[in-house]
């Protein structure tokens, strides 16, 4: 039996996960010393080449110094070779922190809401993908289901041996789309989870026969592809905190605060969240993605959606309550999508009256009282303009990371610049 090579991974700012391998027998020194890396490395266009503007140049040194509890063991099979691929915090030669790493911004984010709180997170994603190479089939139909098959039942099979927990894996409604999703658990899991996962679809699909594609469009008119982000609070008992009967919504005074620091920086928070150069002909009205900028129980055309609950089986409300991000999708960097949801949430929290509690849109609202809720930026060039001018939003980042974001981000505008939406939305689906 050969024993898998490893890999040493991170995720960029352009969504890619990269890293360096190993030969197995280096498994120990790997996880005790990491493996050399660059700073440039993190500023890399999705399409190639790195931006003029980075921060980071042909000098400097890092580690890619592995987690051993992200390690996950893709095994061999007769379509390829076995690996073992372990998450890597992106650290200084000395083994010190290193301020742009996207892992380390998002666990300071954990540790400030937690300091500043007392309140724990729990979270997941949920991702939608398309499968290319199977016959066309009716949406959520199980004519799909068995369609996927081997691929479906071998990557719920995968996903558990590998620790991500898989809850529902289901067809959707674009054509040949399907829709994974995990188990809630702290942020740093459920980040590192959403890392893994696109690449455990990615290449079990190419082992299969198939092509995955999580990009927001395939064609210019097509159904949407997205990630959404949920996210409930605990106290320091794991009872939960957003809940709460008698309010509007139910929605808990905390848990109205959290979203209040979501919505007063979506402007700025969709510039990470959904950050290609067609991620926002996907968020617009009547594309059941986001249609404004509102907190509203149960309509998937909100930016913050309060998730319904159900008493089948006399399940209690409480636990199941949580609020849905809808304005990411996965071109994004899960640890810095969900650290700057953190961020933008703790400061509602904090900031007393400067978040005022927000107005929550009945689930019957009809289109009068959605007629004068602010929209989201209509471009990438948009969004980034708005995170320039949030001061609070820019807080949260080392100024390398955010001159480097920015620069990358308008790089890879720059590079499909020429083209029309459709050879646009192609080049995005090409490389996601």
């Amino acid at each position: 039996m050969n024993t898998p090579d490893i890999f040493v991974a991170t995720c960029d700012l352009a969504g890619q996960v990269r890293g360096r391998g190993a030969p197995y027998e280096a498994y120990d020194s790997v996880l005790r010393s990491g493996l050399g890396w660059v700073p440039a490395n993190l500023g890399i266009s999705a399409f190639g080449g790195i931006p003029p503007g980075s921060a980071f140049g042909s000098t400097g040194d890092l580690r890619l110094i592995p987690d051993e509890a992200t390690e996950i063991t893709i095994p061999s099979d007769s379509y390829g070779t076995g690996l073992k691929l372990l998450l890597a915090d992106q650290a200084q030669p000395d083994g010190s922190e290193w301020d742009c790493c996207p892992r380390t911004f998002l666990r300071k984010a954990v540790n400030d809401f937690r300091e500043q709180t007392g309140l724990r997170i729990i979270a997941t994603f949920e991702h939608e993908f398309v499968l290319e190479g199977l016959p066309p089939s009716a949406p959520f139909s199980l004519r799909r289901h068995r369609d996927a098959d081997p691929f479906g039942t071998d990557l719920l099979r995968l996903l558990t041996n590998c620790g991500l927990a898989p809850e529902n894996w289901l067809p959707e409604f674009g054509a040949n789309q399907f829709e994974i999703t995990v188990e809630p658990s702290d942020p740093l899991t459920a980040a590192d989870r959403a890392v893994l996962l696109r690449e455990l679809v990615r290449d079990l699909a190419i082992r299969r026969g198939l092509r995955a594609s999580f990009a927001p469009l395939q064609e210019p008119n097509g159904t949407g592809t997205g990630v959404h982000v949920h996210i409930s609070l605990v106290d320091d008992g794991g009872n939960p905190v957003m809940f709460d009967a008698s309010r509007p919504g139910r929605l808990s005074e905390v848990g109205s605060r959290f979203g209040a620091g979501i919505l007063r920086h979506a402007e700025a928070l969709t510039a990470w969240t959904a950050p290609s150069p067609v991620s926002f002909l996907r968020l617009s009205p009547n594309r059941w993605s986001v249609g404004g900028i509102f907190l509203a129980e149960r309509n998937r055309e909100a930016l913050l959606r309060i998730c319904p609950t159900s008493s089948a089986g006399g399940s209690a409300p409480d636990h199941q309550f949580n609020l849905e991000y809808r304005a990411a999708d996965a071109t994004a960097n899960p640890w810095l999508t969900l650290g700057v949801l953190l961020r933008a949430g703790l400061a509602g929290i904090v900031g007393g009256d400067e978040y005022p509690a927000p107005e929550i849109i009945p689930e019957d609202a009809g289109p009068a009282e959605l007629m004068d809720v602010p929209l989201l930026p209509r471009t990438l060039d948009d969004a980034l303009l708005a995170l320039e001018k949030d001061q609070t939003a820019r807080s949260w980042f080392h100024p390398d990371l955010l001159t480097t974001f920015l620069a990358v981000k308008r790089y890879e505008v720059a590079q499909l610049a020429s083209l029309n939406d459709a050879a646009r939305i192609k080049a995005v689906a090409d490389v996601y």
